[in-house]
């Protein structure tokens, strides 16, 4: 694997914000930048119909990615970028990208009045598919959106990065999950806030009471669980400041509130080798679609 923050480029508003994020993302890592364009052949009929005309093809196949190139250099100087067309299915050839790059970034197109974003089918298939991190960035992000305001109320690039924020299910915590966002911080110099979601065990949904000593008592069994968790990934990041929330409710819910004041949303998803079909898990997917930051998924046993 070669050591590149890899995006999906297509001309559309959410692929050039994912490009924006991507290319800060590397300078973060201190990694080359690399712009991936797929071209899917037109089917044969569509092709002899010659619909794009040979200049349109050579400006997206030739200059467009060469001109974003040299506009993200001048934007981000010193930032190692360089281009790559692959031709076939968008989502079998993203996939493939994700898997030879330390990080895939991908853009999400924003729902108006909806107050979510759309994660369309080849990028629900890319997270899906790929061992590797894929993060989603939405049209119209701003490296503003992910600090914090100055003294006038205003955000900056000059000021603290806003939290990452790190979905966490503590009865099946994973490493490579937790290290990620630990790392993640720690490169934006970021508290880390852990979310976790808690709900009374089954039976309590089958008449047995919930009293408020009940309530208090499995509320504190979660948080002690989570600060277990947490504390060798303290030790080992003791710069990062870690703020731990475990509350009742959904975790999805919380994990989107959360997200209106965050740099970054890290959630898991588990690896089905033997699955069929695109699967994300329900709380990732609603994530995804109503995070209002980057969302990281990464991939996990």
């Amino acid at each position: 694997m070669s050591r590149t923050i890899t995006v999906g480029l297509d001309g559309s508003p959410e692929s050039r914000a994912a490009a924006e994020w991507a290319a800060r993302e590397a300078q973060l890592r201190g990694l080359p930048l690399k712009l991936v364009q797929v071209w899917e052949p037109m089917p044969e009929p569509v092709a002899l119909a010659q619909i794009l005309g040979a200049e349109t093809r050579q400006y997206w196949t030739e200059r467009f990615p060469r001109e974003s190139a040299e506009g993200l250099r001048q934007r981000h100087p010193g930032l190692d970028v360089t281009t790559e067309q692959l031709t076939g299915r968008p989502a079998e050839a993203l996939t493939r990208a994700a898997q030879d790059a330390e990080l895939l970034v991908l853009g999400s197109r924003g729902l108006s009045g909806i107050g979510g974003f759309l994660v369309g089918s080849v990028g629900l298939a890319v997270v899906a598919s790929t061992d590797h991190p894929v993060v989603l960035v939405r049209a119209g992000a701003q490296a503003t959106d992910e600090h914090k305001t100055d003294a006038a109320g205003i955000p900056s690039t000059a000021t603290p990065f806003h939290p990452v924020v790190l979905g966490l299910d503590i009865g099946e915590p994973d490493e490579t999950l937790i290290g990620f966002a630990f790392d993640a911080a720690a490169r934006r110099k970021a508290p880390l806030r852990v979310v976790h979601g808690w709900n009374p065990p089954p039976y309590f949904a089958y008449g047995m009471p919930l009293d408020a000593g009940t309530h208090q008592s499995l509320a504190q069994g979660d948080a002690t669980a989570l600060t277990r968790v947490l504390r060798p990934w303290r030790e080992k990041f003791p710069d990062v400041e870690v703020v731990e929330e475990s509350h009742f409710g959904s975790p999805a819910t919380l994990l989107i509130d959360a997200s209106r004041e965050a740099s970054l949303v890290v959630v898991g998803r588990r690896i089905r080798r033997a699955a069929i079909g695109v699967h994300v898990g329900p709380f990732t997917h609603a994530v995804l679609h109503h995070a209002t930051a980057p969302v990281a998924v990464v991939p996990h046993d």
